[in-house]
């Protein structure tokens, strides 16, 4: 169960990782083109790596190890700009309800992985308790008014939102698009971990990632846009910072790789859901000190809604334990 502990600690990680990065794009990168390519450009520090297992691709490994790194690059551009929109406990739960969905469909389809009885039931359950744990009360049982809130969120489907709800509908779209590139990534690492060395294909996708953010300088908008941030974003305190939580999502990502390697996608993405418990411990120590960014609301039924999550993402780990 080694892929287990590895992706739990890693999740971990990214829970404060998460929670750094919302910090950054409420306070100091107020663009997610201009976040994302701060985020990549330190990518090509990864090619250290290759001096613990030297490995060069050839040609076509080549070509889709850089296509994963851009395609992470892409996927980063949608997560900050959704991340950017809202409280990381809205965002984070929609994203992560829906990274193992995709995956479980494209692994299954590209990769013919599958899973068992109990992995199944796992599966469900991680993923209700995650949702439950992550989100804020809602009464599902009043399904008119939901299905009226939908509507005035998302339009008629050839229609326009309501006014009010755009701003909405525009944090689902980038949140639905961040978690499809998140699966379809971690679906083609696992193809590219099945054909070649880790760490090798790992630091060469990197590179992909480095590339992608040179692609980023081409574009004159988005380059205005990361020369506006620079200033601001290179004072000591806030460049420490940034370093310091790009340093602990480069161990989380690689940490998040290996057991992708080792284990189903689909279930590792699922598993999202102790993410969830970590990031709303994280969310309740520190908003008392940072309510302008971080905040979480438990009154009336909000506490036990989360409770039961809680419990159903222990139960979920304990079925997939056994």
């Amino acid at each position: 169960m080694t892929w287990l502990i590895v992706t739990i600690a890693s999740y971990f990680i990214n829970a404060g990782v998460y929670v750094g990065d919302k910090f950054l794009l409420s306070k100091k990168i107020h663009s997610s083109i201009a976040y994302a390519f701060y985020v990549g450009i330190w990518s090509i520090l990864n090619f250290v790596l290759l001096i613990f297992a030297p490995w060069m691709p050839g040609p076509w490994e080549l070509a889709i190890d850089l296509f994963a790194g851009a395609l992470f690059l892409l996927t980063l551009v949608f997560w900050y700009k959704a991340l950017h929109q809202s409280e990381a406990t809205r965002v984070v739960p929609i994203v992560g309800a829906l990274v193992p969905v995709f995956s479980f469909i494209l692994s299954f389809l590209f990769l013919g992985e599958s899973l068992n009885q109990s992995q199944l039931v796992a599966f469900f359950i991680l993923i209700a308790g995650g949702v439950l744990i992550s989100v804020k009360q809602t009464k599902l049982y009043l399904l008119k008014a939901v299905a009226v809130r939908l509507q005035d969120v998302l339009g008629d489907f050839f229609g326009v939102a309501n006014a009010e709800y755009r701003p909405t509908r525009r944090l689902i779209m980038n949140s639905v698009i961040s978690a499809f590139f998140f699966a379809a990534y971690y679906v083609l690492m696992k193809y590219v971990y099945m054909h070649q060395p880790f760490i090798g294909s790992f630091v060469w996708s990197r590179m992909g990632t480095f590339l992608g953010v040179l692609l980023i300088l081409l574009v004159p908008a988005w380059r205005r846009l990361i020369q506006e941030h620079r200033k601001d974003a290179s004072k000591p305190k806030n460049l420490e910072f940034f370093l310091v939580v790009r340093l602990f999502a480069a161990i989380a990502f690689i940490m998040l790789n290996w057991a992708i390697s080792l284990g189903n996608v689909a279930m590792t993405n699922a598993l999202q859901g102790v993410q969830y418990v970590f990031l709303i411990l994280l969310v309740l120590l520190l908003s008392t000190r940072f309510p302008h960014f971080l905040k979480e609301e438990l009154g009336g039924g909000v506490l036990l809604q989360k409770i039961i999550g809680a419990v159903l993402v222990s139960l979920g780990l304990w079925v997939l334990i056994i």
